[in-house]
C-alpha cells in the first residue's frame, strides 16, 4: 500500500507508541527518507472502501463518538463576506456547540464540551481572541497567502508574525505546491522551516493542498518533508480546491505520520479539511484514526477536523438519538 525501501508500512512493526510533545522539533533534511517510497493506489482504495462496512458505531456509542468529534472541530469561516459579527457568532457557537437540553438528555450537563479551535483569516484573529477570552479555545489563523500560497515569501512570514502577535495560537500555512510538483524537496523543507520559526510558540499546521499535488506518492513525500521540517500537524486541504479531504489521501498521510513516529518518537497531528460535512463521514475518519494510529489520535491535540456545517449535522444526529426524530437542518445554525 505505502512502502519504503527498508520495509512495508502496511504490516507495521512493533506498534510504536506515541509520545506527545508540545512541538515537533523537526529533523535535518535527509532525502534518503524518500528513497523507494511508493504508494499502491488500488490497495489504498481497498483499505478505505471497507471502513463503512467492517466497522459500525451505533446508539450510545455513536453519540459518544460524535461528542468526541465536536471537541476536535476547528470551527471555520473563510469566506470573502466574513464580518466581525459573523466571527463573534461563530465563537459563541464554539463555546456552546450543543443546546443545553441535548447535553442534559445525554447526561453531559455541566461538562466542558467546546470545539477544538476557531479558524479565521488574519483580519479577524483579534476579534476571535476577544470573543473567546477565558474559554481556553485557541484561535487558528490561515496564513501564507491562503489559499493559493503564492505571495512573496517575506510577506508570508510577516503574515504569520502578525497573526501570532494578534493572539493566534495555531497557524495553518499553505505550502508552495510548485515545490512538490517539481520535486524540489529541499525548497519545500526550507520554506517549512522558515514558517515554523516565524510561528514562535504557536503550533503550525502544514496544508498540502492534496487536490492540487495530484498523486498519492507526492502526498506521501510532501507529508514527510513537512514533518521533517517541524510541522506539528499535516492537513489535507484548504477547502478551496476542487477535491479536498478524502479517505484515500488521509490514509496515505496517516501512514507517513506513523513512519515519522517510528523514526523519531514524535507524534504529529492530522487535520482533514474540506468535504467532511456529515456525522457519517466524520465517524469514518475517527475509525481510520483509531485503527491506523491509536486512541491518542482521537483527541484534539492530535486530531482536528476543518469544518463549518459538520457541527450542525452532528447536532441533528444527537437530537435524533435523544428524541427519535430528525429536525430541520436550519434549526441548528452554526453562526
Amino acid at each position: 500500500m505505502v512502502e519504503t525501501v527498508s520495509k512495508s508500512v502496511v504490516a507495521w512493526p512493533g506498534k510504536a507508541q506515541a509520545h506527545t510533545s508540545a512541538r515537533n522539533p523537526g529533523v535535518p533534511f535527509d532525502l534518503a527518507w524518500l528513497e523507494g517510497l511508493r504508494v499502491n493506489q488500488s490497495a489504498v482504495s481497498r483499505r478505505t472502501s471497507t471502513l463503512g462496512t467492517r466497522r459500525a458505531v451505533k446508539k450510545d456509542a455513536q453519540a459518544a463518538w460524535l461528542l468526541k468529534a465536536i471537541t476536535c472541530i476547528d470551527l471555520t469561516t473563510l469566506s470573502g463576506d466574513d464580518t466581525a459579527a459573523r466571527v463573534e457568532r461563530l465563537c459563541a457557537k464554539a463555546r456552546r456547540p450543543l443546546r443545553d437540553d441535548l447535553l442534559d438528555a445525554l447526561g453531559m450537563s455541566g461538562q466542558p464540551i467546546t470545539t477544538g479551535a476557531v479558524c479565521v483569516y488574519h483580519r479577524f484573529v483579534k476579534t476571535a481572541v476577544d470573543a473567546l477570552e477565558g474559554s481556553g479555545i485557541p484561535v487558528a489563523a490561515v496564513s501564507t497567502g491562503f489559499p493559493a500560497g503564492l505571495n512573496p515569501h517575506s510577506l508570508k512570514l510577516k503574515e504569520i508574525e502578525a497573526s501570532v502577535a494578534d493572539g493566534a495560537k495555531e497557524i495553518d500555512i499553505v505550502v508552495t505546491r510548485e515545490h512538490v510538483l517539481t520535486g524540489n524537496w529541499q525548497a519545500l523543507y526550507s520554506e517549512m522551516r522558515d514558517f515554523r520559526a516565524a510561528c514562535g510558540d504557536a503550533h503550525v499546521k502544514a496544508i498540502l493542498g492534496t487536490g492540487d499535488i495530484r498523486t498519492l506518492s507526492n502526498i506521501a513525500k510532501a507529508s514527510m518533508i513537512c514533518m521533517m521540517a517541524g510541522a506539528d500537524f499535516i492537513k489535507t486541504s484548504t477547502g478551496k480546491e476542487s477535491v479536498n479531504a478524502t479517505l484515500d489521501v488521509s490514509l496515505v498521510m496517516l501512514r507517513m505520520i506513523r513512519e515519522y513516529l517510528a523514526r523519531t518518537g514524535v507524534a504529529v497531528g492530522f487535520k482533514p479539511a474540506g468535504g467532511v460535512s456529515s456525522a457519517k463521514s466524520v465517524l469514518q475518519y475517527q475509525i481510520l484514526m483509531k485503527e491506523e494510529l491509536g486512541r491518542a489520535w482521537l483527541e484534539a491535540d492530535l486530531f482536528r477536523i476543518g469544518a463549518s456545517s459538520l457541527l450542525a449535522d452532528i447536532e441533528r444526529q444527537l437530537e435524533h438519538h435523544v428524541s427519535g426524530r430528525y429536525s430541520a437542518f436550519n434549526r441548528h445554525p452554526v453562526a
